[in-house]
């Protein structure tokens, strides 16, 4: 795995963060409808793909708080699990850099 594809999976993430909020922010907004984002691995890359989710009518906001802070708990840890990595591989290159030397 490379740092580009580390990289690509927290811009995705952050995607997906992006879209839970704004979905937490209009729960008490009548008929409003939510778009959900699913992330991908494409190769090399990771990337996120957003929708609106279904209309089923309701006048009340469609949003639901319980996948949506799930959602973004799952997102952080990702984030977290990306940043982790690239910092091993920054200290890996580093040390290789110094047996070089």
């Amino acid at each position: 795995m490379s740092i580009s594809s580390n990289i690509s999976s927290i811009q995705a993430q952050q995607t997906m963060l992006n879209t839970g909020a704004n979905n937490i922010a209009n729960v008490t907004t009548d008929g409003f409808v939510p778009k959900d984002t699913k992330i991908s691995n494409t190769g090399n890359s990771v990337t996120a793909n957003t929708r609106k989710s279904d209309n089923n009518g309701l006048q009340r906001s469609q949003t639901d708080l319980a996948k949506e802070l799930t959602d973004q708990i799952v997102a952080e840890d990702a984030v977290a699990v990306n940043v982790n990595t690239i910092k091993v591989q920054d200290e890996m290159l580093g040390s290789l850099l110094d047996i070089k030397a």
